[in-house]
């Protein structure tokens, strides 16, 4: 009987090592497991960072010209030129040969090119025709002068107000809205609609298409782009909330 229990012990103790031994194996498995999903997953998040950049490149090559286009035939639509909408071009040609290939832009650089941008497509029209423009910016804010936004952003929603206007009847009007508070990025634009018809490009809409691509890209679920009609009035706000956007690249380093 009491060598039956001693074998009994015996292989009570096998097993029990048998069994450690195996929960010890499991647990260097799921261990080495974990570090090699966790290292798959920085690969894949490289490998879209990558990706993500060289779209934004191919859209930044795209965007260039055709912004560049648009400013000349705006100049190129008067014989005459002031002083300063000759400094506006200069500040926007900057704009694009200098920060535009840059990754990120401070909002305040972005609203300054974006000033620039307004004044020289102020010469195709009438100095009585209704502009309102307006900065409603708090210069204390923390990340007004950090580079969180992408260059050009503002360039499709103000050129399709100056492309699409009625600046024809007495009652035309343009108006820009731009907002920074509570690390918030906002630009409003609105503008009476003309009632002709407008000739269709091969290239129409490709600004937009950029525009939401980029936003997309970078901001994903921090940003907001409302488009609509009220009546003959046209309307864009976009929203960027910079700060929740800062947070999240931070937390993903």
């Amino acid at each position: 009987m009491l060598l039956v229990q001693i074998q009994f012990n015996t292989y009570s103790v096998i097993l029990m090592a048998v069994l450690l031994l195996v929960i010890i194996l499991l647990l260097i498995y799921l261990l080495k497991s974990q570090k090699e999903v966790k290292s798959l997953a920085n690969k894949l998040n490289k490998i879209e960072g990558e990706l993500h950049s060289q779209q934004l490149k191919d859209i930044d090559y795209k965007l260039n010209p055709h912004l560049f286009k648009n400013v000349l035939n705006s100049i190129q639509s008067h014989a005459y030129q002031t002083f300063h909408s000759l400094d506006s071009l200069s500040n926007v040609l900057d704009y694009i040969l200098y920060e535009s290939s840059k990754k990120f832009v401070t909002p305040q650089q972005e609203i300054s090119f974006a000033m620039s941008l307004i004044e020289i497509n102020k010469i195709k029209l009438s100095p009585l025709f209704d502009l309102k423009v307006k900065q409603k910016v708090r210069e204390n804010e923390p990340l007004l002068n950090q580079k969180l936004m992408v260059p050009m952003l503002s360039t499709d929603l103000i050129e399709n107000a100056f492309k699409h206007a009625d600046i024809q009847s007495p009652n035309a009007f343009i108006s820009v809205t731009f907002e920074f508070k509570d690390n918030i990025f906002s630009l409003t634009v609105a503008n009476k609609i003309s009632k002709k018809e407008p000739i269709q490009k091969d290239n129409t809409g490709y600004g937009s298409k950029m525009l939401e691509q980029r936003l997309n890209i970078v901001y994903k679920d921090n940003y907001k782009l409302d488009k609509f009609i009220e009546g003959d009035v046209y309307i864009a706000h976009l929203k960027i909330n910079l700060l929740d956007y800062k947070a999240k690249v931070l937390a993903a380093r």
